[in-house]
């Protein structure tokens, strides 16, 4: 399944790569996605970075069906690079599931800000109902996105 995702800040490019590549602002945005835990891993390199993200997330709101294929939980490690401040690689794992997200990230100028663009392709390699938890993964990325994106707007104001 194709997932794309489109987020504006009011801030310029180089502002908005500075906070994805702070450890501080990530570890915030899984706060803010309400995940178990997390381990936020982010080494700078040349003009970009590398991130880890090893998280383990709640279930509770998934339906019955899609509960029994994750647990009770459910890990996920992020992993970014990034070899400049206009965009990057995202590949999310589920250890010991047959899921996978691969994908870009881009930072675009727009005005006076910028629109960060996420594109992936969520893939989970299950019979029949493979499809269904696709786009149940699509849509917990979504709401992550979107956690993250209300944290970046207070980050980037300085709150």
């Amino acid at each position: 399944m194709r997932l794309r995702h489109e987020l504006r800040y009011d801030a310029p490019p180089p502002a908005v790569f500075e906070m994805l590549a702070d450890p501080a602002f990530r570890e915030a945005a899984c706060v803010a996605m309400g995940v178990v835990s997390a381990d936020v891993s982010l080494e700078r390199t040349g003009n970009g970075f590398t991130l880890t993200v090893d998280q383990v997330q709640r279930t509770d709101d998934l339906p019955s069906f899609a509960r029994t294929f994750a647990g009770e939980t459910t890990r996920a490690v992020q992993h970014e690079a990034w070899a400049d401040p206009t965009g990057g690689t995202v590949r999310i794992e589920a250890p010991g599931k047959p899921a996978t997200v691969s994908g870009t990230v881009t930072l675009r100028a727009e005005g006076s800000g910028t629109r960060e663009i996420v594109e992936l392709d969520v893939t989970v390699k299950v019979p029949l109902l493979g499809g269904k938890l696709e786009k149940l993964m699509s849509e917990k990325i979504t709401a992550g996105l979107d956690a993250e994106h209300g944290v970046g707007v207070a980050y980037l104001k300085g709150a």
